[in-house]
């Protein structure tokens, strides 16, 4: 429901233009990073149930104070509380994203080794599908009030985290054990999260600006993008099945930066609502695959860290892209962004083949210097 409202708040109700929603992304961005970081680190060290109530609360909180104030001075830090970074999906860092290190932590914990993938999957899907729905029923309210019952909904969850039980694996600040793989992890990932960066907060925006798409029927673009997308993720288990780790991020990733840089050029609403819908799904296809071959290849003591960092390094990464692609929007070059999307996408796979394309799962350590698979 926010990640439709809130460009339309910014852009029609407020009156702001894109560098400004640009720089309140950029905000956000960081935001999530810094608190997803430091809600890894007492993810390991203080515990991962009472991190996840706290980060939990931080979305509600920020949706009443946007309901409750028109002033740039209050909804640009809850935007960043709320982690207004439009990056995509929760796992991705987007809306709501400081929780996510921990709830991948948390469902680690939980889901056995063989089956994480699946677990990832079915997690994600439910939170791509409700994404979806809310994107629908965004509908049924106006932009304003679209924060007082997303506030409410979001808040509704919270409690019952009281109630969660999840082993405790708590380690202590101190040299990681498994930095190598981690510093794989966060290049790509940061490859990963500039090029994000650099479109998909201004998806929704672009149908604003270019094609003037109201508000109502960017909401079912929207829902279907969202659905499409979540529908998609449950596929992981058998993209990992048939083409493995690398193979999955290569073929997905690839072919929706083909689309993506299309995008722009082919000015035809149609098409453009084609591409809006599939490339998401394409973009988040195999992101169960990734997150279970981090949480296997890293140590457990070692998790919430491991996945704070890289969210770091992507929502950093993403927030250069962001505000770099607000200025060009601002100034009318809107095909850049996208091209530059394509070109560091495709230096992204190239080196999820370098790093990971003959290496089997498993925990590195670093001993002497070197690192070894147990």
């Amino acid at each position: 429901m926010i990640n439709v409202a809130f460009p339309y708040y910014i852009l029609t109700t407020l009156r702001y233009g894109a560098f400004v929603i640009g720089l309140i992304y950029v905000s956000a961005t960081i935001a999530t990073a810094v608190l997803g970081f430091f809600s890894g680190i007492t993810t390991d060290v203080w515990g991962k149930r009472g991190t996840l109530i706290i980060a939990s609360a931080l979305l509600p909180l920020s949706a009443i104070l946007v309901y409750l104030s028109p002033s740039l001075w209050i909804i640009v830090p809850a935007a960043m509380l709320g982690g207004y970074s439009a990056t995509g999906s929760l796992a991705g860092g987007g809306i709501g994203g400081a929780v996510q290190p921990i709830q991948s932590a948390v469902l680690a914990n939980l889901a056995p080794n063989d089956k994480r993938t699946k677990y990832f999957s079915v997690f994600t899907f439910l939170s791509g599908v409700t994404a979806a729905l809310g994107a629908l029923l965004s509908k049924a309210f106006n932009v304003h009030d679209i924060f007082l019952a997303s506030a409410v909904i979001s808040a509704l969850g919270v409690p019952g985290l009281w109630f969660l039980k999840v082993p405790e694996a708590k380690g202590k600040i101190g040299k990681l054990k498994t930095k190598s793989t981690i510093g794989k992890f966060t290049l790509t990932g940061m490859l990963n999260g500039f090029s994000q960066g650099l479109i998909v907060p201004f998806l929704i925006p672009f149908f604003v600006l270019v094609y003037h798409v109201p508000k109502n029927q960017m909401s079912e673009y929207a829902f279907a993008s969202g659905a499409l997308g979540s529908f998609a993720i449950l596929g992981a288990p058998l993209l990992e099945k048939y083409f493995g780790f690398v193979k999955s991020i290569v073929f997905t990733r690839g072919l929706g930066t083909i689309l993506f840089v299309l995008f722009p050029i082919i000015r035809f609403l149609p098409f453009s609502i084609f591409i809006y819908i599939i490339g998401p799904a394409l973009r988040v296809a195999a992101l169960p695959i990734q997150q279970s071959e981090l949480t296997k290849r890293v140590d457990e003591e070692e998790m919430g860290r491991a996945l704070g960092i890289n969210q770091v390094a992507r929502l950093a990464a993403s927030s250069t892209g962001t505000g770099l692609s607000g200025y060009l929007m601002d100034t009318a070059l809107f095909e850049i962004p996208f091209f530059a999307y394509g070109a560091i996408m495709l230096a992204n796979l190239y080196l999820y083949i370098r790093f990971f394309g003959e290496k089997k799962p498993g925990i590195e350590s670093e001993i002497d210097g070197e690192s070894e698979t147990k």
